[in-house]
């Protein structure tokens, strides 16, 4: 799987310890940033991971801020972004199994290590189900494509 990665300078260390999972995984990943602790402005970065992830490049993408709720409305700004805050395996089981999920978001500051890697590779493992599913994420899709009204 190739996995486009960003976060905030509040989501870095947990960008950090993800990476290696996924190495440890075995998927590839491209760091789209940032690249250390010094503030940045997080809609950047999740446009640039939703952009990645609506390519035909990247299969998912995972966001990190510091509560995980600032990338995933960014992220969700993106056509054919489903970005999904998620805070334990749960919801992330759902997100992609329902609603076919193409970005994690992450709180930085609001999940431990440990937690969040169970989180990621729930999310990573799980299959969207289809189905009964897939006219909701047609639906989703809709409103992406309706004009905006003034």
């Amino acid at each position: 799987m190739r996995i486009a990665l960003g976060c905030d300078h509040r989501g870095f260390e947990l960008k950090q310890v993800i990476m290696g999972l996924l190495q440890e995984l075995g998927h590839s990943y491209h760091d789209f940033g940032c690249y250390g602790t010094d503030s940045v402005d997080y809609p950047d970065l999740a446009q640039k991971v939703g952009e990645a992830v609506a390519s035909p490049d990247f299969d998912q993408g995972i966001l990190i801020c510091s509560t995980g709720i600032g990338m995933s409305i960014a992220a969700n700004k993106v056509k054919g972004v489903r970005a999904a805050l998620c805070h334990d395996t749960f919801t992330a089981q759902r997100a992609r199994q329902h609603n076919d999920a193409n970005i994690l978001c992450l709180g930085g500051d609001d999940v431990e290590v440990e937690p969040a890697l169970e989180i990621v590779k729930t999310y990573l493992s799980t299959d969207f189900e289809g189905g009964r599913h897939i006219p909701r994420i047609n639906q989703i899709a809709a409103l992406e494509a309706r004009p905006q009204q003034a």
